[in-house]
Parts: C-alpha cells; structure tokens; sequence
C-alpha cells in the first residue's frame, strides 16, 4: 500500500469521527447542489424555449434520468449548452455520487449494528444491562418472549447494554426485534447511547451470579442511574443478601436474587413489582414454602378450603390435586372440590401437619353448619310473622 496514498473521502482518516453523520451531510449537500442545478435549468429552458413551465420540468427531469423519451427537445444553442451540463453534471456526476454515498451508508450502518455501535432511537423500552455469564442467549430469549405476551407490551422495544456478543446478536434474538449496544452500564456515554433516561424499566443483571463480587459492579452502574433519576425504574439482581441494604439506600426499586432458570421471575419483577418477593420465598425453604398435605377433599368449594386455612392460621392454599394426580391452580371458588390433596403455602418455622389441616376444615364445616340452620330459622321466623 502506497504510504502517502490519499482515501477516497479524506474523514475515514478519522475513525473517531461520526462517520453516518458526515455521509449524511454530504449527502444533503450533493441533493441541494443537484436541486439547485435542475431550478436552474429548468429557468433556462422556459427563458430560451418555446415551451411552458409545466413542460420545462418535464424535459429537464427525463434528460437528468437519462429516459429522453424524445417528446420535447432543446432547439437554441442556450439550450442545448445547458442540458449537455446537466446530463454530465447532474445526470452522470451528482447522482452517482448521491447513490454511491446511500449504498456506503447502509453498508455503514449494517456494520455498525452488527458491532452495537449503532444508536437507535428509542424511547419507553427496556434496557437491560450486562448479559449472563452463561446462557444468556436463551435467557434473552425467554425473557422477550414472556415480556411480549403481556397485554401493552407486545412491541415494546428491548435493548441489551453488553460487551458480549461483538460479533452482533444471534438471529434468534435479531429477528424478534431485541438490538444491544456494545457498552458497559458504568459508563455514561453507554447509557447516553441507550437512553437509559426515556427507558420505562432498566434491568441490570448480575455479571457473574455466582461470585458475589459482581455485587461491586451492579452497585456501580446502579449508583450511575440513580444519579440519573432512574432508581424508580431500575430492578437489580444482587448476589449476596446483605447486599440489600446498599441498593435500598440508593432508592433502586426492585432487588431480586439472579435466577437464570426462571427468567419469568424478573418478568414478574416488571409487570407486577412486589410479587417477585412471593416467587423468591417459593425457592427459599428458609421464611414460607409450598407445603403438600394429602387429604380427601370432597364437600367444601374452594372459598371455603381457603378462608379455614386462614382463619385457622394454616397458611395460604394455592392448589389442590385432583383425583387424576393433576394439580390444579385458581379454580372456581364457588364449585365444590373433589380432590385428594391440597398445596399451602405455609411457614418453613412453623409447619403445620395434616391433622392441623384436616382439623381446620373440619372446624369450617361446622361452622357453616351452624351458620346454615341459624339461616334456616331466621326464614322460619320471617314466614311465620308474615303469616300473621
């Protein structure tokens, strides 16, 4: 290569430059020079021709698209002269190069986005800063999935802020519109670059959810966004439990333990802030957990089971077993169960055995026994006093 060897256009001497930028401007420019030369044109043709306004257009536009269809033709030595300077000037030189600068920006930005290097322009998306350490491909994946099923979220945009994938996204995640920025969340200039400002949520997941060292750099990025005011949209993952207390104090608002398994908890953490709590306490044994009780079940609806378990202090039912082995979430509270089994949610410290449970129902059912003949005798009593 020859060392003083100029470029074709001298600002790729500059790689820090906004090359789309700068195309974009030449651009402008050769269209305004273009239009400029066919106004002028078209001026001459109706001053010099014996031709009309509306027919001075028309030939100047087939001459400088090289059509010529031959309908209309310059017939002064003025005329003649000024369309062989379009033809060459405006025909073969500015529109080559406009067409040569579109195809150069497309090929620019194409590159761009496979670097994440490209800034989109979004707002009322999700960013989610950093990728899994492992797996992440599939975590995106799922976690879109079950984002864009929820009603007012099926196209809501999806931005990832990572220095993986520097080759661009896999095609699985590209082509259900998820993009990412190759960049670090501690970095102003990235979250700049993703407007994390105009963001509706901003996820920052654990670099490494084994190490709870990784704890250091989610404090980092999330301290960042809560200088940016964006601590009431923000949900961290942290590793390490007595890192709560630090993330509270920046005012993030939802802290979460890393789950890669079950990215559905971080969409829950999204849609409905608090009930990620529940989900984390059904994976720790240590406060509540989902306790099997087998039982016969066979005359109470569901209503019933659930008010004399909490009534009873039991716990919480969340299912039962029916008599095919399927468990059976939300039923119908007012028709009655048939069952062999019940799952509560009950406290870890404190677990109640089935006799507690099987007393508890029992206790109900007497009570809606009373209930029902103090019920019966008060219609007596209004049937006979309206007898009378």
């Amino acid at each position: 290569m020859q060392r003083n060897r100029r470029p074709l256009n001298p600002e790729h001497q500059g790689s820090h430059l906004p090359m789309g930028s700068l195309i974009r401007e030449r651009m402008k420019r050769l269209f305004l020079l273009l239009a400029g030369l066919l106004t002028l044109q078209i001026l001459v043709i109706w001053a010099v021709e014996d031709l009309s306004l509306f027919e001075s257009v028309w030939i100047t536009m087939t001459t400088v698209s090289t059509v010529g269809y031959g309908d209309f033709a310059p017939k002064t030595t003025v005329g003649r002269l000024s369309t062989i300077l379009i033809m060459f000037v405006g025909a073969i030189t500015l529109l080559t190069l406009i067409v040569s600068d579109f195809i150069e920006y497309r090929f620019y930005r194409r590159e761009r986005i496979l670097m994440g290097k490209w800034i989109y322009k979004m707002n009322d998306h999700i960013v989610i800063i950093n990728t899994p350490r492992s797996g992440g491909e599939q975590y995106f994946m799922r976690f879109a999935t079950q984002i864009r099923s929820i009603p007012d979220y099926q196209t809501i945009p999806i931005m990832i802020l990572t220095r993986q994938f520097p080759n661009g996204l896999p095609t699985e995640l590209s082509d259900i519109g998820v993009v990412h920025y190759h960049g670090a969340g501690f970095e102003p200039e990235s979250l700049k670059a993703v407007h994390a400002g105009s963001a509706r949520h901003v996820i920052v997941l654990a670099a490494d959810e084994s190490d709870p060292y990784s704890d250091s750099l989610t404090f980092d990025i999330a301290h960042r966004l809560t200088e940016l005011n964006l601590g009431n949209r923000t949900i961290v993952e942290c590793v390490n439990d007595e890192n709560r207390g630090r993330f509270k104090t920046l005012g993030v608002r939802t802290i979460i333990r890393p789950v890669r398994t079950y990215p559905e908890i971080m969409v829950r953490s999204v849609m409905a802030p608090g009930s990620e709590k529940v989900l984390e306490d059904m994976f720790n044994y240590e406060h509540d957990h989902p306790h099997r009780y087998d039982l016969t079940l066979d005359d109470l609806n569901w209503a019933d089971i659930v008010s004399a378990l909490v009534r009873h202090g039991i716990g919480t039912a969340l299912a039962y077993i029916d008599d095919d082995n399927e468990v059976i979430c939300h039923p119908p509270t007012d028709r009655e169960i048939e069952g062999k089994g019940l799952i509560v949610l009950v406290k870890s410290s404190e677990t109640p055995d089935v006799e507690a449970v099987e007393e508890a129902l029992e206790r109900h059912r007497a009570f809606l026994k009373q209930w029902q003949a103090h019920s019966d005798t008060g219609k007596d009593a209004d049937e006979e006093s309206a007898q009378t």
